[in-house]
């Protein structure tokens, strides 16, 4: 109703009697404009329908003809059409078979770039590629042993011998190319590449090219070490510092220990270098290899290193620096021996033969010493001390001793040395000692032998290994110690006048002896017991021995009363020759 109200608003604009009369008519012819807009307007839609009703009858006409066309095309190429579908059949089965070929090819074969590697120039270099295709090969090789359990054995057993032929080329030109690497090792600085390791390496497959690679190393470096070591002792190091091995020759233990010293710098280099080589080498003996190359790299010097020592030994330096020798010899050989290992090698071989020359020429020369000393025993001095001779000896074991005691061999070896010395020395001196003192008096060789041994007791206590002989030269000492005791109381008992008296004593065998504590202080505990019950004789049953009155018992028991208040007056002069106090100490009270 609104839009009707709204639509006659627009041209009802006046509301008069002729407008009322005529809105019918104007209603109408706006009507009628209204329906002609409409025809003239759908008469274009229709030509537009008819245009396209045509156009599609158009497509309809070419529609049916290409359908007739096609199935007549369709009819004529039935058979083409057959063909080309098996044919994309056959394209997709040839297209997953070289994929197949292809993943086999990749798997089983080598790259063209691989081969060349492999099979390069005698003198070409090898790099990390050439191992990469060796680890390839060897891949493959152990890869094709799955084609062996299918029904692919000819294709295996080809691949297989390809790859073993390949194996071997690769493996001869590593080794031709190792053994000129090493060959060229022979500077003094060694630097080992890294690709040489691991040529070293791969040729642990093939055990025997291996070990004519660590020969060839080992050649090598044996004559760089005797060029080192020559040059060591005749130049020098460069620009003369260190100064020439031979220019301290006429120091025997230094140039002994200044060769060997080099000699231990070189093997613990060597074997560096060895380890350097073989640090990738996975086989169990590895150890037994770096010792055995060692010791056939220092075995070139041992005959110089021979030469000069046997040179040292047999001049005879003396005793003391034979034995110094004899023990940086055992200490080297004992050092080296850990660094070479155990086995018999020739530079070990060589420095315990030195040693044990050595060792022979200074017990050698200790013997020819405790000789000298029997042929020409001096006699004791007068003041009844210990000899030139025995001095000199001491003097000799003393050195020994303290080079023995600063000395860095084994435990074992150490004492077992200690004890041959001993006896080698100690022996012939207390033999000395007692043949100088036969021709002297009880006393005089009593005191002589207690200062001897003292002095023997003296030197031994300042080292190690010498309690057995310590505790032998106390027994004697203390003997010959009775000796002097027993000679002072008879000199005391002498001199007062009772020597008679005791004699008597000790003749007579009562049924119950006498027993009497003597208060007083005697000089020696002898003395004490050879006076004792003495003031009792008068009473006793000596009482009728001549000389045993009771007048000459109390004179002689005075004159020992004036002994015991000064005892220094009546000692025998052997005593005052005692070099120890405490034994003279021993031998008064």
């Amino acid at each position: 109703m609104l839009e009707a109200l709204k639509a006659l608003s627009s041209f009802f604009v006046e509301n008069s009697l002729r407008t009322r009369r005529n809105l019918r008519g104007d209603i109408e012819r706006r009507s009628l404009a209204i329906n002609e807009e409409f025809v003239s307007i759908f008469k274009e839609v229709k030509e537009e329908l008819e245009s396209i009703n045509e156009d599609v009858q158009a497509m309809s006409n070419c529609c049916q003809d290409m359908t007739c066309r096609l199935q007549a095309a369709k009819e004529q190429t039935q058979d083409l059409i057959v063909k080309t579908t098996k044919l994309q059949s056959e394209s997709q089965r040839l297209e997953i078979r070289a994929q197949v070929a292809d993943a086999f090819l990749s798997k089983f074969q080598l790259t063209s770039d691989e081969m060349s590697l492999l099979r390069g120039t005698r003198e070409g270099p090898i790099t990390e590629d050439f191992f990469k295709a060796l680890g390839r090969v060897k891949q493959i090789h152990n890869d094709v042993k799955v084609l062996l359990r299918t029904n692919q054995q000819t294709a295996g057993l080809e691949i297989m011998e390809q790859m073993a032929l390949l194996q071997e080329t690769a493996y001869e030109r590593l080794y031709r190319w190792a053994q000129n690497e090493c060959r060229a090792l022979t500077q003094e600085s060694c630097d080992i590449s890294p690709v040489l390791t691991q040529a070293t390496e791969a040729l642990q497959d093939r055990p025997v090219l291996h070990k004519y690679t660590l020969d060839e190393f080992g050649t090598a470096r044996r004559s760089t070490v005797v060029r080192g070591f020559i040059d060591a002792l005749t130049r020098g190091g460069p620009g003369g510092t260190p100064r020439p091995i031979e220019m301290h020759s006429h120091d025997p233990l230094r140039y002994v220990g200044d060769m060997l010293a080099w000699l231990h710098q070189a093997a613990a280099s060597e074997k560096e270098h060895l380890e350097a080589l073989l640090k990738h080498v996975s086989t169990q003996g590895v150890e037994e290899n770096i010792q055995e190359v060692v010791g056939h790299i220092t075995e070139g010097v041992c005959r110089p290193l021979k030469v000069r020592i046997e040179q040292v030994i047999v001049a005879e330096p003396g005793a003391v620096l034979l034995y110094k020798i004899s023990n940086l010899l055992k200490f080297y050989h004992h050092t080296i021996s850990g660094i070479v290992g155990n086995s018999a090698t020739t530079l070990l071989t060589t420095i315990e033969e030195m040693h044990l020359l050595s060792k022979k020429i200074f017990f050698n020369s200790l013997s020819l010493h405790a000789s000298k000393l029997m042929d020409k025993v001096e006699l004791p001095p007068s003041d009844l001390g210990p000899s030139s001779a025995l001095n000199q000896t001491l003097m000799l074991l003393r050195e020994v001793l303290a080079s023995h005691d600063s000395s860095v061999v084994p435990l074992d070896a150490r004492q077992a040395d200690f004890v041959q010395v001993l006896s080698c020395v100690l022996d012939p001196l207390l033999q000395m000692c007692t043949v100088s003192a036969s021709n002297l008096g009880t006393a005089d060789m009593a005191t002589f032998m207690v200062n001897s041994l003292y002095m023997m007791k003296t030197t031994l206590a300042l080292f190690e290994f010498t309690d057995r002989r310590l505790e032998m030269l106390q027994f004697q000492i203390e003997a010959h110690l009775d000796t002097l005791i027993n000679e002072q109381a008879s000199y005391v008992l002498t001199r007062v006048g009772l020597s008679y008296i005791y004699n008597a004593v000790q003749q007579h065998k009562p049924e119950q002896p006498i027993t009497v504590r003597y208060s007083g202080k005697a000089a020696s505990s002898t003395s004490r017991n050879q006076c004792c019950s003495l003031s009792l004789l008068s009473k006793g049953p000596l009482a009728g021995t001549p000389n045993l009155d009771s007048v000459a018992l109390k004179a002689a028991m005075v004159q020992f009363d004036r002994y015991l208040s000064a005892p220094d007056n009546l000692l025998m002069p052997q005593l005052n020759f005692l070099l120890s106090a405490t034994v003279k100490y021993q031998a008064l009270f």
